[in-house]
């Protein structure tokens, strides 16, 4: 199947079958995998982001997966630069790159011409923030946000605090702003793409996420969360991921257990639903239906490529 597309990508929310379905065509396109998600990234984070196991990556090789310590801070404009970079390498060895991943803005910003700005983060102005913020609270930061970037902070709420750090050390020690319209535009391919799209019902699918958490605490992801709380892995980008935040409140005692549960899934199916608007909403992608079962997935994804093929 040798259709002429410089990358392809497949998308769709949480428990929708990515994985699966990724590795039975990079067998069938001769294809690498490029994780696109946000939180895969992140060495220890194994069960709570359903991160592929070794025996179930058959052979093929994937990329960008426990490439950062719970401790690093990630950003977009870093993906984008590392997966371009593979994008290039794996197409050096005449293989097709296929970016696998829910994280909608992440996998935009490689395919589209986002454009984001060079600063780096300076480790001791962000320690100063956050002990101004242990000092007078995470609404005299938000206060302050308002101040500099009003736009930015009618977008993040007051207790968010580290999106609130981040927004601050923007507006304060960049050139430009995050809210300035000339960074980020996403209209323009970058490469000659592909984008398959998941769709399934979504009473099916909120099943489908009840039934992952279920499974994922029977896998271990509590011991896994709990590590993480005991290694002091807390306050940081890796761990505000969905099924570490929630039982990290039930550590802390501030929920019970079960209520951490009851949350962490109708987090999970939220989130789901959220990812689903912003795929239908930023991007053109063929949908298919994944529960057709791959002997009727692949042939379907060839024609839909062929017939896009102009």
């Amino acid at each position: 199947m040798n259709l002429n597309y410089d990358v392809l990508a497949i998308v769709g929310p949480t428990a929708s079958g990515k994985t699966a379905l990724s590795v039975q065509l990079a067998k069938e396109l001769n294809g690498e995998i490029i994780n696109g998600d946000s939180m895969q990234v992140y060495r220890g984070l194994d069960i709570g982001t359903a991160k592929i196991k070794k025996d179930e990556m058959d052979g093929i090789p994937h990329h960008l997966i426990d490439i950062k310590d719970p401790t690093d801070s990630f950003s977009v404009a870093e993906f984008q630069q590392l997966v371009r970079q593979k994008i290039s390498e794996i197409q050096e060895r005449g293989k097709l790159p296929i970016i696998v991943g829910g994280t909608g803005l992440y996998v935009q910003a490689v395919l589209y011409d986002f454009q984001f700005t060079e600063d780096r983060v300076n480790e001791d102005v962000r320690q100063v923030y956050y002990d101004e913020m242990e000092k007078h609270g995470p609404q005299f930061m938000h206060d302050r946000l308002k101040e500099v970037d009003p736009e930015t902070a009618s977008k993040i709420h007051p207790n968010n605090s580290r999106r609130v750090i981040r927004a601050l050390e923007i507006a304060e020690h960049s050139p430009t702003q995050k809210s300035d319209p000339s960074q980020n535009q996403g209209n323009i391919p970058i490469y000659k793409h592909f984008i398959i799209g998941l769709d399934i019902d979504r009473e099916i699918l909120y099943k489908r996420i009840n039934l992952r958490v279920d499974r994922m605490m029977e896998e271990g992801l509590l011991l896994e969360a709990k590590m993480l709380f005991e290694n002091r892995v807390r306050n940081v980008q890796s761990v505000q991921a969905i099924g570490y935040k929630e039982l990290f409140l039930h550590f802390e005692g501030e929920i019970s257990y079960d209520e951490a549960i009851r949350q962490l899934k109708q987090n999970s199916r939220r989130y789901a639903k959220r990812q689903f608007t912003y795929f239908r909403n930023k991007m053109t992608i063929h949908w298919i239906d994944p529960l057709q079962g791959v002997e009727q997935i692949i042939p379907e994804i060839h024609n839909l490529m062929q017939d896009s093929t102009v």
